[in-house]
């Protein structure tokens, strides 16, 4: 079993570090702009969000988790506070990526499990996403595994097929 280890991403991280982890970010963009359907319109967000890693979500009450087989990154999810009008003490998961050549190793579960984790940790209630299942089948299957359930939309996510999930904690 290769060495994996989670990497949290910080306001001292060193820039090789931050430049790895933001090629994963525009890789999940580049998947997801591969999809049928409007998602290509989140993805100028994305570049937004990759440009001013950490910060992005460091900035908005969370962070950033990079996954790395060896030296080598693999995986990648970020968290955010959620607006305490519509989930006071909440958080949501986004962008939960593992590369294709990398898959088979439980990263997706690994990192969602450590966002969950430092949620936990934090005292908050809940972690909310969004996920399409039709191409995301796997990340849902993992988000249904740990105990997600769907639940009424948060956001504006203008995705078809985008189904919202929840997880009280």
């Amino acid at each position: 079993m290769p060495e994996i280890r989670l990497v949290e991403l910080t306001r001292d991280s060193r820039a090789p570090e931050v430049a790895q982890v933001r090629e994963l970010l525009l890789e999940y963009g580049r998947f997801v702009l591969a999809q049928a359907g409007p998602a290509h319109l989140c993805f100028g967000t994305l570049e937004k969000e990759a440009a001013a890693l950490p910060h992005f979500y460091l900035d908005q009450g969370g962070g950033s988790l990079a996954a790395y087989i060896g030296e080598s990154p693999a995986g990648f999810v970020a968290w955010r506070e959620m607006k305490p009008a519509i989930a006071p003490d909440a958080w949501e998961m986004k962008r939960l990526w593992v590369r294709p050549e990398t898959r088979g190793h439980s990263l997706g579960r690994l990192l969602t499990s450590a966002v969950l984790n430092r949620a936990r940790a934090a005292q908050r209630t809940a972690v909310y996403l969004d996920t399409i299942p039709a191409s995301m089948s796997n990340a849902f299957r993992l988000y249904l595994d740990l105990g997600f359930k769907p639940c009424a939309p948060y956001n504006n996510n203008p995705v078809e097929g985008v189904v919202h999930l929840r997880l009280s904690l």
